[in-house]
């Protein structure tokens, strides 16, 4: 093979649960241009579908894997090269490839069981997950319903250059169910007494809707935890949410009742796969589950109006602030990004919805390391 670059395009590992992926479809045809970023084709996953961005740039001079096709994560999807290399070095590439390429070993149960740990404070046992070493901490607080795998995408990025840590709120995933009286104050004291558990004495907090308005109570309540704000389609910094959706993901009980309701949480509703539904209404059906949310849903939410308001505050903080928003989410409208403090940096994200660090995970991630 002669001395020339050509780089395959693999099957990605998107979160610590991913084993596989199925090729939904290709994007680009080959022999096209692609640059760093393009997105080049859709991909199914046990949790979400998503689209793949090329990590490198070049001309798809081959298209290996087909539509409809699973493969387990580093498999070969494709191979980006030179417009002038020579086909029987494609070839040759690709054989090599394959014939060295090993599938990672998964042994059921294993991942679980050592990636996830527990954190016992006060009454309540929550699960965290904590990835990546570095000098800096990034805590991340999901939204209402929601759980640490909604991170999927952000927390093993940012772990390249940080400690990043994920937990399970109060009533969510697989922490304790009980919630006290579920509000927001309540559940940014957990995020203290969290950090203070894990022995981080300060961190950089980035919360998603509801855990928007979790960080940013923390940061009111123990400013000298807080280093810096990442607050994504966030609650309270302004008075409408869609009540309907919050009521309707309380009380949903079926496929029939959930699907519509998670579709409404992204720009494209094809995202929301039959394995993400069938996670949802798993949780949905613990024990103590909708005592849960009924409770946190009562203390922030009346009616399609928010009761949380911590907008003034963003201007009293020392701490650099980013807001990021989608401008098609229909929860919580990309307008409460208007007319923010100047100390606030806003980025608006056209045509996604509000799980936009999910949709956009690529541009989202770059603004989260800025």
């Amino acid at each position: 093979m002669s001395n020339t670059t050509i780089t395959a395009i693999t099957m990605p590992k998107w979160g610590l649960s991913m084993v596989e992926g199925k090729v939904i479809e290709w994007l680009v045809e080959e022999n096209a241009d692609v640059a760093v970023g393009d997105e080049i084709l859709d991909i199914e996953t046990e949790k979400i579908a998503n689209t793949f961005e090329a990590l490198d740039g070049g001309v798809l001079r081959r298209k290996v894997a087909e539509a409809d096709q699973t493969l387990p994560i580093g498999a070969l999807l494709g191979v980006l090269a030179e417009p002038d290399t020579a086909d029987a070095d494609i070839d040759a590439f690709i054989e090599d490839f394959q014939a060295s390429y090993v599938p990672p070993e998964i042994v059921e149960g294993e991942e679980a069981a050592i990636s996830y740990e527990w954190a016992d404070i006060d009454d309540y046992k929550i699960r965290y997950l904590r990835m990546g070493e570095g000098d800096r901490n990034i805590v991340l607080v999901h939204g209402f319903g929601g759980d640490l795998d909604r991170w999927l995408f952000t927390q093993g990025p940012l772990s390249a250059s940080a400690n990043v840590y994920a937990l399970d709120l109060p009533g969510h995933g697989q922490s304790t169910k009980t919630v006290g009286d579920g509000s927001v104050a309540a559940m940014a004291s957990i995020v203290t007494k969290f950090m203070d558990h894990i022995g981080v004495e300060h961190a950089h907090l980035i919360g998603h809707s509801l855990g928007g308005a979790v960080a940013i109570q923390t940061a009111i309540a123990d400013p000298d935890k807080v280093d810096a704000l990442s607050l994504i389609a966030t609650a309270g910094i302004g008075t409408e949410i869609n009540g309907t959706y919050i009521n309707g993901f309380v009380e949903a009980e079926s496929r029939r009742e959930i699907k519509p309701l998670l579709q409404q949480l992204v720009g494209d509703p094809s995202l929301i796969n039959r394995n993400l539904i069938d996670d949802i209404l798993k949780y949905k059906r613990l024990d103590g589950v909708t005592e849960a949310l009924r409770t946190i849903a009562s203390e922030f939410l009346d009616g399609d109006r928010q009761t949380v308001d911590l907008r003034h505050h963003l201007a009293s903080v020392s701490i650099p602030v980013r807001v990021i928003w989608g401008s098609a989410d229909q929860i919580i409208p990309a307008g409460h990004a208007d007319n923010l403090p100047d100390n606030v940096s806003v980025k608006v994200i056209e045509g996604f919805g509000h799980l936009v660090h999910v949709e956009a995970a690529s541009e989202v991630n770059k603004l989260l390391q800025g």
